[in-house]
């Protein structure tokens, strides 16, 4: 059924899907805008179509000019990748309405999943546990103070739209409520055009545990194990890990079959994955992401089974060739993702041109990147450069090779979030699993400078002194002058 993708992205994950497209035998068409016109996922395609200016809202969400770009190409079907229009039921339907086949769930379940409230009731009709919170979104500041008296302070206000932490904030005492209330309400309308907000029991210290799931157009389902995904900034995940150093192989499987249920719930095709907070031994539906995730090559690499390959497959009719039976768990993962911001600096964004780029390599390293060297990194776009992900026996094993892994990262032009990811590796509560939500608000000393500028910039004149002395001591005469006094060191004749 498909012959040719259309892939309706930028960055590292562009670039995934393109790899696994052709790895299939089949046509990878990128989409580009102004300021990507060099970026690797263009380069890398089979045709690519510029389809508008740097600005996100004239280019990668103007649904118009991606379904024209795929119906010049010919293409048979669009991958939205992540992020953008991945979630958008409205960009399903056009897609579809278009006769491309779109890759991912319906627009129905999409929809269904996306309104938060909506979701809720359909996991507490499905006998899945939530947070304790109202299911029906709050009109006014006042009604959301009623609810939360009701529900016992502290509450979470929450966009019942999106997710990726927007449109969120933490009410301690009912004199906070009218001033947060506005302010979740302005971020939900700027990030997802829909500023309504419902209210739910704020779960304190819970970790961030999701399970992975996969299904075809033919009732078959399975859930590929979870990941741990508690270390987070302001609701940002910035480390992944499979499986979960807090789960049983009990507490796995359990959790694993309440997701299944979510997912029948909803008549679930494709990939997805449902998340949950971990409390005091008991978990709640937390949302359900229609979507592959940015974390999913760390359950790529504990299951070997290609979840991008396997999207690409149900979108083309075939069934799934696994059974929950044959999936197993191997090794242990971790993900770190390489950002375009300062963590030293409130992880303030970096922008500027990538002068220098290294990459690691070696067993059990993997390097999902979307820059190369030369690429400028704008204010345009989402900061992630690129994802670090190790693979080993264990959990140590996977801690040790991302550790060195770290170390051989290089980066320069911006500066990026790899110091943070170093000091976690190395940080006691981290390395004995003792992580929750709260991690980076308990370990604030991650985020400070070790030495002052005037330290390094001494020590920089100091190694310079002692390279100069080092080479004092050997140096080579001129091979251009008679006065053997003329010397200078580190002398060739290559030019």
């Amino acid at each position: 059924m498909i012959r040719s993708v259309l892939i309706a992205n930028r960055g590292e994950i562009a670039l995934r899907i393109v790899r696994a497209v052709r790895d299939l035998g089949l046509r990878a068409i990128a989409v580009y805008s102004e300021a990507d016109k060099l970026a690797p996922h263009v380069l890398l395609a089979d045709e690519a179509y510029e389809i508008g200016p740097p600005r996100a809202s004239e280019s990668y969400l103007s649904v118009d000019r991606l379904i024209e770009a795929a119906q010049v190409a010919q293409a048979d079907a669009i991958h939205p990748g992540y992020g953008f229009l991945a979630e958008r039921a409205d960009f399903a339907r056009a897609v579809e309405g278009a006769g491309i086949i779109f890759i991912g769930p319906t627009p129905e379940t999409i929809a269904a999943m996306g309104d938060k409230t909506e979701a809720r009731k359909r996991m507490a009709a499905a006998g899945v546990p939530i947070v304790p919170g109202i299911t029906d979104p709050v009109s006014s500041a006042s009604e959301a103070l009623r609810a939360s008296r009701i529900l016992g302070f502290p509450v979470l206000l929450k966009a019942a739209s999106g997710g990726g932490g927007k449109g969120m904030r933490v009410v301690d005492r009912p004199g906070e409520l009218e001033r947060f209330f506005a302010a979740a309400t302005r971020e939900a309308e700027s990030a997802f055009g829909d500023g309504r907000i419902y209210v739910e029991s704020y779960v304190d210290r819970p970790r961030h545990v999701e399970v992975q799931i996969l299904a075809d157009n033919y009732g078959n389902l399975v859930h590929l194990g979870e990941r741990e995904c508690s270390i987070q900034r302001r609701h940002q995940k910035l480390i992944e890990e499979a499986p979960s150093p807090l789960l049983t192989a009990s507490e796995r499987s359990d959790i694993g079959e309440v997701a299944l249920t979510a997912a029948r719930a909803v008549d679930y095709r494709g990939a997805g994955t449902v998340e949950f907070l971990h409390h005091n031994g008991n978990y709640y539906f937390l949302e359900m992401n229609t979507r592959l995730q940015v974390e999913h090559p760390v359950t790529e690499l504990v299951t070997g089974i290609d979840l991008v390959e396997w999207q690409l497959r149900v979108a083309s009719g075939e069934q799934l060739a696994f059974s929950q039976g044959d999936i197993s768990l191997t090794g242990h993962a971790i993900e770190c993702r390489i950002t375009a911001e300062d963590p030293l600096a409130g992880f303030l964004p970096s922008t500027g041109t990538i002068s220098h780029l290294e990459v690691p390599a070696g067993l059990g390293v993997r390097w999902d990147g979307g820059v190369l060297e030369g690429l400028e990194v704008s204010r345009h776009y989402d900061p992630l450069l690129g994802k670090l992900i190790t693979h080993g026996p264990d959990r140590l094993s996977a801690i040790g090779r991302m550790t060195r892994a770290l170390d051989e990262l290089e980066v320069l032009g911006v500066k990026t979030s790899a110091l943070f990811h170093r000091r976690v590796m190395e940080e006691k509560d981290f390395i004995s699993g003792h992580i929750s939500v709260a991690y980076i608000e308990e370990h604030q000393s991650i985020l400070s400078p070790e030495v002052s500028e005037d330290c390094l910039v001494t020590a920089a004149v100091a190694a310079a002194l002692m390279e100069d002395w080092h080479r004092s001591r050997h140096r080579t005469p001129r091979l251009n002058s008679e006065n053997t006094g003329n010397r200078m060191s580190a002398w060739r004749n290559s030019g």
